[in-house]
């Protein structure tokens, strides 16, 4: 059983499009872990991003319900190896000294993440990558004391040259 699913949602752009969608879950007892939403390249389209999860069964149940909705143009399964997911994290975290200022350079060289703010006794870090990878950034900064930190949901898209099987109307002007 894989238990994390991430969802994309292709939907057209209207006045409570994103409610029948949220509506649709909670009305049949699954829930939704995170939620991204945006506009698309052509305006009268959004994508939502959620993950959720569950059973294949459960998220396969899930999918044919999303389908039947009217303004759902496309719902595509986004796994591991098919698609480039990514999260962004901004955490302020104390350095009051010296040691602390090399740990926080130390973690931002390890991870990859980049200090976007600082003051005498705190920085502000911004890292953008997978789920889990934020969670062990998280992880390592957290000695030092996390003052404050937010999350966005995560975001995927297909990989590259990879064709993601998905029930849909015909191609929308090159928007997927």
């Amino acid at each position: 059983m894989k238990d994390r699913h991430v969802l994309s949602v292709l939907v057209e752009n209207r006045f409570g499009e994103l409610a029948r969608v949220v509506g649709l879950f909670s009305g049949r007892g699954f829930n939704i872990d995170s939620l991204a939403v945006n506009v698309t390249l052509d305006p009268a389209f959004s994508k939502i991003v959620l993950t959720t999860r569950g059973s294949d069964a459960i998220v396969e149940q899930i999918v044919k319900q999303l389908r039947k909705l009217i303004r759902v143009n496309k719902v595509v399964e986004l796994s591991d190896d098919r698609a480039i997911e990514r999260e962004l994290c901004i955490v302020t975290v104390q350095a009051a000294g010296p040691t602390a200022r090399q740990e926080v350079e130390r973690v931002v060289s390890l991870t990859g993440a980049r200090v976007i703010a600082y003051a005498q006794t705190a920085f502000t870090i911004e890292a953008s990558a997978t789920s889990q990878e934020i969670d062990q950034f998280l992880e390592l900064l957290r000695p030092l004391g996390i003052r404050d930190m937010v999350r966005s949901a995560p975001i995927a898209i297909a990989r590259p040259g990879i064709e993601v099987a998905a029930e849909s109307v015909p191609p929308l002007g090159g928007v997927a």
